[in-house]
């Protein structure tokens, strides 16, 4: 037997169907010819964080990946495979690194607890803990260490993207920004950490990854 949330969900697309259609009868024909997004959203894969509602943004607009605390993982070839293809396809102008206060996965890499297989991606936000571990160490305030990993973890993340033959070779031939933001849970806030793109690419083409 299926619960009444999952037919709620079935319920909630016709009613979808219907107010776009009252809108604009061609709604989903033209939707169907293709996409044309102007962002890449690196994103972490909380359900509290949907891109296109915090930023009130048109679908189609942004090509999403997402996945447990906003990681770029230099050997995911996930990740790899939907940045070539929001690069070098979709001609994409910016991609984002969103990560947000409150983070499960952030939570889970600076508690010593075994998460099973989780672990194994998790090593990946301990390494950008111990990177920072000294300015991390000296905030006494645990809520205060655990929001400022979340900002740092973005950080890590923007750098590794940077550092993508991809991101490398699209700038060599045309504009590509690359934006690190923190989206606040508690205020519906986005924080904007503010990168310069000259400190971005000017990482030495050496430490690419592809």
């Amino acid at each position: 037997m299926h619960s009444a949330a999952y037919y709620k969900l079935l319920k909630g697309n016709e009613e979808f169907v219907s107010e776009k259609l009252a809108l604009d009868k061609d709604y989903f024909a033209k939707h169907a010819e293709g996409q044309t997004p102007e962002f890449l959203w690196i994103g972490c894969a909380d359900s509290r964080v949907p891109p296109h509602e915090i930023t009130q943004s048109e679908k189609g607009s942004i090509f999403e990946q997402r996945n447990i605390a906003n990681m770029v993982v230099l050997t995911d070839l996930n990740m790899l495979s939907v940045l070539h293809y929001a690069v070098d396809v979709l001609q994409v102008k910016h991609i984002i690194v969103c990560g947000h206060y409150g983070c499960g996965g952030v939570l889970a890499a600076i508690q010593n607890q075994d998460n099973g297989i989780v672990n194994k991606w998790l090593i990946n936000i301990k390494d950008v803990y111990v990177k920072h571990r000294k300015e991390l160490d000296a905030i006494e305030d645990f809520q205060e260490r655990y929001d400022k990993l979340v900002d740092l973890n973005v950080k890590e993340q923007v750098y590794n993207l940077a550092k993508t033959s991809i991101v490398q070779k699209a700038w060599k031939n045309r504009s590509l920004n690359i934006h690190g933001w923190v989206y606040d849970i508690k205020t519906g806030k986005i924080n904007d950490l503010n990168f310069l793109m000259d400190e971005l690419v000017d990482i030495d083409p050496l430490y690419w990854y592809e």
